[in-house]
């Protein structure tokens, strides 16, 4: 069954109304859709609908409620993916698999060591970001789409850290702290943090009972300068490994989300 999201004030009492042009062009081209026709449709922030076609026209579809509830396929952590802008169709990848594993929000950041020189008028290619999240989000049936925020500066992203119950920042050079000993501080199962207690400095020590929250902080293809990570603890990020091998940019996000997930979340 196909989804579609709406804006809540198209939705008014047994109906909802379908009148954006793309999506009108969806039902009646692709999908070929008729009176009777099935679909689901979600309002983006609390509800998601079962409904029925009652009427189709090249203007409206006029959709019949046949069932309403709360979000049944989101996530109740919120996890941002802070990535260091990678070179090429890279970060196309790693918006349409992090939206597909469960991402709330991405935010582009450009770093001392990115590649990739920003250029002045980016929203051309903010916009086809943002449609790779819109069309991951049909695929896999999420009940909201997570949006990809406009280009961050190293400095404009510290500054956002604060609003974070915990920051996880996976760094090459870190070998103390795994990411499983850091999840798992936060749960309670791991107190002493294998013995080395001073090796913990972050937000997780004092992470609240339920962590709602999380930022993840990628680097870009050339990796954190040595002053960027001084700067990200002090904002209170945990620096940890993924593991004895070094992953690549584009591939450092999805590891680290799906690891989290499976602790934090599932």
């Amino acid at each position: 069954m196909s989804k579609f999201f709406v804006d809540p004030a198209n939705i008014t009492g047994s109906h909802v109304y379908i009148e954006d042009k793309n999506d009108l062009h969806h039902l009646s081209r692709v999908l070929r859709a008729r009176v009777g026709m099935k679909l689901d449709i979600s309002d983006g922030d609390e509800w998601e609908y079962k409904t029925e076609i009652q009427e189709l026209t090249p203007d409206c579809a006029v959709l019949k409620i046949l069932d309403k509830q709360k979000f049944t396929t989101e996530p109740n952590l919120k996890v941002t993916l802070y990535q260091g802008v990678p070179k090429g169709s890279k970060m196309e990848t790693v918006i349409q698999k992090t939206v597909e594993m469960g991402i709330n929000r991405i935010v582009p950041v450009f770093m001392e060591r990115t590649i990739v020189v920003e250029k002045g008028n980016s929203s051309k290619k903010l916009a086809r970001w943002q449609k790779i999240s819109d069309e991951a989000v049909k695929q896999c049936k999420r009940g909201i789409i997570p949006e990809v925020a406009e280009n961050h500066s190293f400095a404009e992203m510290v500054s956002e850290l604060e609003d974070y119950d915990v920051v996880i920042c996976p760094y090459e050079n870190e070998e103390g702290i795994t990411i499983k000993d850091c999840l798992r501080s936060i749960q309670g199962k791991s107190a002493d943090f294998q013995g080395k207690p001073a090796d913990f400095q972050g937000k997780p020590a004092h992470a609240p009972a339920k962590v709602q929250t999380v930022a993840l902080v990628i680097g870009p293809e050339g990796g954190f300068s040595a002053c960027e990570i001084e700067a990200l603890k002090g904002a209170g990020a945990v620096t940890v490994t993924l593991g004895k091998t070094i992953l690549r940019t584009e591939t450092a996000g999805m590891a680290a989300l799906a690891m989290v997930m499976y602790e934090l979340e599932l």
